[in-house]
C-alpha cells in the first residue's frame, strides 16, 4: 500500500471514530486533501483513493492543477486571496475559504456577475486574535455577513478559522467552540440570502478536537501527503 493510500485510510478511519464518539454521521464531515506545493501525481493518488475536494493556497497553482486534473474536482481557496487575483480563479472554484474584507467580497461580486455564476464562500474568522494570521474579527463578523447579503452573486455558507499551531490540539478547543457559537448565532439571525451550512476548521494536528465541536469540513495536508516540499509544485 502506498503512503498516501495509507495516510487517507488512516484520516478516514479516524472521522468515522470521532463522529461516532461525538455522535455525528461520519458523512456530515469532509474532508479536503490540502494539495499545496504537492506534485500532480500526488494528486492523481489522492484522487484515485476517492479525494474530490482539495485546497489550495495559491491562485497560481489552483489554475494550473485545475487545468491539469479531472474536472469533477471541487477545489477550495484556503489561502488568503488578493483581490487582483479573483479574475483567475472565480470560475474554477467550489468554495473560497478565505474572504476577510468587505473590499474582497465586492471584488468576488464583481467578476462572478461577469461570469453569471453565484459563488460560495465562507468568512475566514480570527478567533484566536493571531496577528500572523488574517481574518476578521469576532466581534465584526455579523456586520460583513450582512453586507454580503445584500449581494446577489455570492452566497455565505459558513464560517472558517485557522487555529493556532500548538503541541496540545486540546489547546484549541476553546477557538473551535467560539467560532461555532458565532456560527450558530448567526443561523439564528434568518439573514436572507445566507445559508449558514459549512464550519471548515481543524488541520492536522488538531481535526480530531474540531469535529469533536462541530467542523463540516477539515483541511488536512501533512496527514495525507506527508511533509511539505516547498521546492516545487
Amino acid at each position: 500500500m502506498s503512503e498516501i493510500k495509507g495516510n487517507l485510510e488512516n484520516v478516514r478511519e479516524r472521522i468515522a471514530e470521532i463522529c461516532e464518539k461525538s455522535g455525528r454521521a461520519a458523512a456530515d464531515v469532509k474532508l479536503i486533501a490540502v494539495s499545496k506545493t504537492k506534485p500532480l501525481p500526488d494528486l492523481e493518488e489522492a484522487y484515485a483513493c476517492g479525494c474530490r475536494d482539495f485546497g489550495e493556497n495559491k491562485v497560481q497553482e489552483l489554475v494550473e492543477k485545475y487545468e491539469a486534473l479531472p474536472k469533477d474536482i471541487r477545489w477550495h481557496m484556503i489561502g488568503h486571496l488578493q483581490r487582483n487575483k479573483v479574475k483567475y480563479i472565480v470560475d474554477k472554484v467550489f468554495l473560497i475559504h478565505s474572504v476577510d474584507s468587505l473590499r474582497l467580497v465586492q471584488e468576488i461580486e464583481k467578476e462572478a456577475a461577469k461570469h453569471e455564476r453565484t459563488v460560495n464562500i465562507l468568512i475566514e474568522v480570527n478567533v484566536a486574535g493571531e496577528e500572523s494570521k488574517f481574518g476578521v474579527t469576532p466581534e465584526s463578523v455579523l456586520e460583513l455577513v450582512k453586507e454580503i447579503a445584500q449581494m446577489p452573486h455570492i452566497r455565505v455558507r459558513g464560517l472558517m478559522t485557522i487555529a493556532p499551531y500548538v503541541e496540545d490540539a486540546e489547546e484549541n478547543r476553546p477557538y473551535f467552540e467560539k467560532i461555532k457559537k458565532i456560527y450558530v448565532d448567526i443561523i439564528h439571525k434568518n439573514i436572507d440570502n445566507v445559508f449558514m451550512e459549512e464550519l471548515s476548521m481543524g488541520m492536522t494536528g488538531d481535526y480530531e478536537v474540531a469535529i469533536s465541536e462541530g467542523a463540516t469540513y477539515i483541511r488536512v495536508g501533512t496527514g495525507i501527503f506527508g511533509e511539505r516540499n516547498y521546492g516545487s509544485i
